[in-house]
């Protein structure tokens, strides 16, 4: 009986000491680490961020953007020495967009860089329910991940701008400046991670500077190639006029047309390497619409290699438009084809030359837009 007691007595005191410690666990004091300084991780051996919320997940989640923060004001305040390259990547566009460039390198950067960060500690705040979580790194071990990943990215850059000093092809020496510019800008943006690693606050230089390398895309664009823009059909000056304005903003360089010349045809002073020639058509529809008139549009355009005589890509835009007259309707066709041609066909014909994506070999039409004349549609108009 006395023994039975003993023990109904030992197993009270078993729960009450783990009542106690769940209690410590939840209620204990706040740890230092929550004010910005732990002595269980000093900032001489790892980077930190707190992050708090009502849940846990969420207060994990603000820790390592708390960490992310670090890193990005980082690569803002070095990003000046890019402003070249960021200006050739978003030419003519405005300050957000650029903006946006920015925070795309950013991003590529600083997610690679938190593959080395976890959640270190966490604490409960159970007089205001709030949870904290503690994210850190080990300085030293991102720094070796960073430093691999930055000679992987010189080794690159190396063979870029070797290839583009000795190659003749001039679309293939573009591409390869390029390839090398843009991987020498997600290098600077590693290279300022590495330095909010490093507690030195020191980075490792580059073999090449971007401003040098951008400059030397840009002289080479300018003097050695050149594009032509050819447009025949309904509202052509309109049509050319914005295609040839978007591929100058996207750092091309376009001959003028000779006028009243067949397409292809070009300012006997220059040798393009490529001609963009191209068909537009604009006509009324029918609807059946009691309110609006309506007008389609519809393009097709050829990237041509001149000096192979070759088709190496095509690209098709065509929508409609509605208005509550014929007349309104077509201005406003025309003005939405304007922005088309100057932004999604520009950019698609210069990712093209650049190498960062290619076009079909065959234009791929929008719904809409005929092979054949139809009925409505100006007699002339055909593939």
């Amino acid at each position: 009986m006395n023994r039975g007691r003993i023990s109904a007595y030992g197993r009270m005191v078993a729960v009450l000491g783990i009542v106690l410690l769940v209690g410590c666990a939840f209620g204990q004091s706040k740890p230092a680490w929550i004010d910005g300084v732990s002595p269980d991780y000093p900032s001489a051996q790892y980077l930190t961020g707190v992050g708090q919320a009502d849940n846990r997940a969420a207060a994990e989640d603000r820790a390592y953007a708390a960490l992310a923060r670090i890193f990005k004001a980082e690569v803002s305040a070095q990003s000046k020495d890019w402003e070249s390259y960021l200006v050739v990547e978003q030419r003519g566009t405005s300050h957000d967009e650029r903006r946006l460039a920015l925070d795309q390198l950013t991003r590529v950067s600083t997610d690679k860089v938190l593959e080395n960060a976890t959640i270190v500690d966490r604490w409960y705040d159970a007089k205001k329910n709030l949870h904290y979580a503690l994210g850190g790194m080990q300085r030293a071990h991102a720094e070796t991940a960073l430093m691999e990943r930055l000679a992987d990215l010189d080794h690159t850059i190396h063979s870029d701008v070797a290839e583009a000093h000795q190659t003749s092809d001039k679309l293939a020496k573009v591409r390869a400046l390029r390839r090398a510019t843009r991987n020498l800008v997600l290098r600077e943006t590693y290279n300022a991670d590495l330095r909010v690693i490093r507690a030195s606050g020191q980075g490792t230089a580059a073999d090449y500077r971007v401003q040098d390398l951008s400059r030397e895309l840009d002289e080479y664009l300018s003097s050695n190639f050149v594009l032509a823009v050819s447009v025949t059909g309904d509202h052509v000056e309109p049509a050319e006029r914005a295609l040839t304005e978007g591929l100058i903003r996207e750092g091309l360089r376009v001959a003028t047309m000779s006028s009243g010349t067949e397409a292809g045809a070009v300012d006997p002073h220059t040798h393009p390497e490529l001609l963009i020639r191209g068909m537009v058509r604009v006509w009324p529809i029918d609807v059946r619409d009691p309110q609006f008139t309506y007008v389609r549009w519809c393009s097709d355009f050829e990237v041509v290699n001149l000096s192979e005589q070759q088709i190496v890509g095509a690209i098709s835009k065509g929508g409609k438009e509605g208005h509550l007259s014929e007349r309104e309707a077509t201005a406003k066709v025309i003005r939405v084809m304007q922005q088309d041609l100057s932004t999604d066909v520009a950019k698609a014909i210069a990712a093209h030359v650049y190498g960062e994506s290619e076009l079909p070999a065959e234009a791929i039409r929008p719904a809409g837009c005929p092979r054949e004349g139809v009925k409505g549609k100006p007699a002339a108009v055909t593939q």
